[in-house]
């Protein structure tokens, strides 16, 4: 039987995670990471974030994690899980708030990255008309607990339905802000640190960013200091519709990664 690893073609998350609206996902998701104090100074603290070569050599190893623990085999997911562990438990941070220091692979912290990983893909993906039934939505959260167990957590300490993910959001809620030593992502993009041969797609980030932020929930857009209207809701999900709309008439071979449309080939067969 072929190691399809961790979901397979039969799973919620391949038919989700190829579309390439996703990559809005991916970008809140990264907003929601950067709510959390501990996890945002984790990364501060051991990230040359306006480094070209460093902050895209971040990006390209993230990027690569994802793809691998969506479509890779077990033993590949395995072994990318245990470079992540390995370097979360030998990195640590300075919790300013409380003089503490702190390992990277503090159970809450990623807890919370998970989590907002989570709930960033389905939310752009169901807002931008990707087809799923409120069961399938379940399906895809409770198919991430396994993603969770790769970076170290217990399958059973995260959220394994939508409604446990919106619970723990809320209780999470109190202990949320955005620290006061980081650069707003926002104002990060009009500069973004991209290496030389992407510079053309440098006026693309800030429109991307942008939209990234109007579909985060209405208080995680007031930690940021934006506006928060149910106007930039409407636009939110109508800008999301656009594009994915837009992206179908883009030719599959085109539209689609390589892994995404192997695994497209596995589930139509």
């Amino acid at each position: 039987m072929e190691d399809h690893g961790l979901f397979g073609p039969r799973s919620v998350t391949w038919r989700v995670m190829g579309e390439p609206i996703l990559l809005v996902g991916g970008f809140r998701a990264l907003l929601m990471q950067g709510l959390h104090p501990r996890a945002m100074r984790g990364v501060l603290q051991n990230s040359a974030l306006m480094d070209p070569a460093e902050s895209w050599s971040r990006f390209q190893r993230t990027t690569e994690f994802v793809r691998v623990r969506t479509y890779g085999t077990r033993a590949e997911v395995e072994r990318a899980g245990a470079r992540v562990r390995k370097i979360h438990a030998t990195l640590t941070a300075l919790d300013p708030d409380t003089g503490e220091r702190f390992r990277l692979d503090e159970p809450e912290a990623l807890r919370w990255v998970h989590v907002g990983e989570v709930d960033s893909y389905l939310t752009v993906a169901r807002r931008a008309g990707v087809r799923l039934s409120d069961e399938e939505a379940d399906r895809f959260v409770a198919e991430w607990r396994s993603a969770a167990e790769v970076v170290g957590l217990s399958p059973a300490e995260v959220p394994g339905s939508v409604g446990e993910l919106r619970d723990y959001i809320d209780a999470a809620r109190p202990g949320l802000r955005f620290v006061p030593e980081a650069a707003h992502p926002l104002r990060l993009s009009l500069n973004a640190p991209l290496p030389l041969h992407l510079a053309p797609l440098k006026p693309m980030l800030p429109g991307l960013t942008l939209l990234a932020f109007a579909t985060l929930p209405r208080w995680a857009r007031r930690l940021y200091g934006l506006p928060a209207t149910p106007v930039g809701d409407l636009w939110a999900t109508a800008s999301l519709r656009a594009l994915h709309t837009g992206l179908g008439f883009v030719p599959a071979h085109v539209r689609y990664a390589p892994a995404a449309r192997r695994a497209r080939r596995l589930m139509a067969a």
